[in-house]
């Protein structure tokens, strides 16, 4: 099968890229190679290769910075996922497009999840871009899976333990606030990967959520990440309100894979259990890349 990767240079995309290419003919482009907001571009890149799916990686994801640069934020968010699903209508072909947590406003009493089923709103302006792309998508074409995940990390790209860890090396004496009242499911990029394979396999349509199993704090995610580690931290809890961002966060982001599992194909494991394994594949390669970044 021939598949198609938006945003291949990110942790989901090169995930996705190392998983699929194994038993399929994978092209994995980024913004330096075409762009998502040009549907010429997509149509061109469509045309040459003949995609039976394109798995769109690619989005704005720089949640504060979403709140000043709202036109980029769109275009990638909205018109470029409204790009790949008009190309998927014209060719043929699925789209897998990926979304996240930020589609709800994260008020549900911890630890009630989120289902595929419940009311979205938005309270940033990435989460609005992002709902709006999911929409623009079911509006063009029903050959569509959307998966929404939450609090991703991977060995490629930039995420949340990685800051932590190249944080911690930069200030060992120095205590480090983190947020220690938003709840949610971190999720390892291969996992999801895994994952999505599973479902290429199954043909299913629709909208998934996909997230590790359990949940945490973002202060419980890295002091379990640093000790497994074995790095020295000073990481302390702190309120969302001792740390306030130009954009809201949902307080609750915990989703619950209800429609993977209904379908009997749910792959995701706990969260400590794929931390483990994050940490026992790439720890060296992660302390390697934190050192060169002090």
């Amino acid at each position: 099968m021939k598949i198609i990767i938006t945003g291949n240079k990110g942790q989901l995309g090169a995930d996705c890229a190392i998983v699929l290419s194994k038993i399929h003919e994978v092209l994995g482009v980024d913004i330096d190679e075409v762009d998502i907001t040009k549907f010429q571009d997509v149509e061109d890149l469509v045309q040459q290769f003949g995609p039976s799916i394109i798995i769109n990686c690619a989005a704005y994801t720089r949640v504060d910075d979403c709140e000043a640069e709202k036109e980029l934020a769109w275009k990638v968010n909205v018109t470029g996922a409204e790009n790949l699903a008009r190309c998927i209508r014209k060719y043929g072909g699925c789209l897998i497009h990926i979304s996240t947590d930020y589609v709800f406003n994260g008020r549900k009493a911890v630890p009630e999840p989120y289902m595929e089923t419940d009311e979205t709103d938005s309270i940033s302006y990435y989460g609005k871009t992002k709902l709006e792309g999911e929409e623009a998508v079911v509006r063009t074409t029903d050959q569509h899976v959307i998966i929404r995940t939450a609090w991703l990390y991977g060995i490629s790209g930039h995420n949340f333990l990685k800051t932590m860890l190249k944080l911690s090396f930069r200030n060992s004496d120095n205590k480090i606030k983190v947020v220690n009242d938003q709840f949610g499911s971190p999720t390892w990029s291969y996992r999801l990967a895994l994952q999505i394979e599973k479902l290429i396999q199954t043909n299913y349509r629709g909208i998934f959520h996909a997230t590790a199993e359990g949940y945490c704090t973002w202060y419980e995610l890295a002091a379990y990440f640093l000790n497994k580690m074995d790095v020295p931290h000073a990481i302390i809890p702190c309120t969302t309100f001792e740390y306030p961002t130009p954009a809201a966060r949902p307080m609750n982001s915990i989703l619950e894979n209800r429609n993977l599992k209904d379908k009997g194909i749910n792959l995701m494991a706990h969260w400590k259990a794929d931390v483990d394994e994050f940490v026992f594949r790439f720890r060296k390669v992660l302390i390697e890349e934190a050192e060169k970044g002090i």
